[in-house]
């Protein structure tokens, strides 16, 4: 069976706990092209072929909860070369809350903690974002 999934039920998982957010991004794929020519190509054109492969940080969005600073805790492992890493599953599910697909980001570490804008006038809620470096995505479908 065939069909479209909305992209509004997932779930985040780093190493086993499963962490609310409101917003993913960064689930970016991408092979760098280098491109060459040999000096007596008669055709007067560049060959393209792929080169390495790269991946956007992953920023994750929600709301501050009270009394928990795990993110900063978790930003401020990191010191001079050394880091604590993490691999993280994003899961997109279903209507039985099943994962659909699953974006398994590996080796990942905060690389930024934005916590949120204060206006005396405001009614939102409070979105803190963390981003994450990592060492590649593998994407499985379920």
């Amino acid at each position: 069976m065939v069909y479209t999934i909305p992209k509004f039920h997932f779930t985040i998982e780093f190493g086993g706990d499963t962490v609310s957010f409101s917003e993913c991004s960064g689930l970016d794929l991408e092979t760098e092209v280098i491109e060459w020519r040999t000096g007596d190509d008669p055709s007067y054109t560049k060959t393209k072929i792929p080169g390495l492969r790269k991946w956007a940080n992953v920023l994750l969005k929600r709301g501050m909860i009270s009394a928990d600073n795990a993110f900063f805790e978790w930003w401020n492992t990191a010191s001079l070369n050394t880091v604590e890493r993490r691999d993280v599953n994003i899961s997109l599910l279903d209507e039985q809350h099943n994962a659909v697909f699953t974006w398994q980001v590996r080796q990942a570490w905060p690389t930024k903690v934005t916590s949120t804008d204060l206006k005396a006038d405001g009614n939102e809620i409070a979105i803190e974002t963390l981003e994450l470096a990592h060492e590649g995505i593998t994407i499985v479908a379920s």
